[in-house]
């Protein structure tokens, strides 16, 4: 294994702890039975905090993923 293949491989292991941790931190889509319950305890500001925190894990998430997917195909080719 040489120096190129080793420093992609490193960069390949942390981009995808990185997609596991943005993946995870992402809210579902549905609220289930807690959303039923505490339904009406949600504010106008919390409801928009949210959606952005959210708006911009699942930006991440893209972005993330493509870069991925571009160094999975470098590693391929080197």
């Amino acid at each position: 294994m040489n120096i190129p293949q080793l420093l992609l491989s490193i960069v390949l292991f942390l981009l995808s702890l990185f997609l596991i941790a943005v993946v995870l931190l992402q809210e579902g889509k549905t609220a289930g039975l807690n959303g039923a319950i505490s339904g009406g305890a949600d504010t106008f500001l919390s409801k928009n905090k949210a959606k952005s925190l959210d708006a911009k894990l699942a930006r991440w998430t893209k972005w993330v993923a493509i870069v991925f997917m571009v160094v999975c195909l470098v590693l391929a080719l080197v």
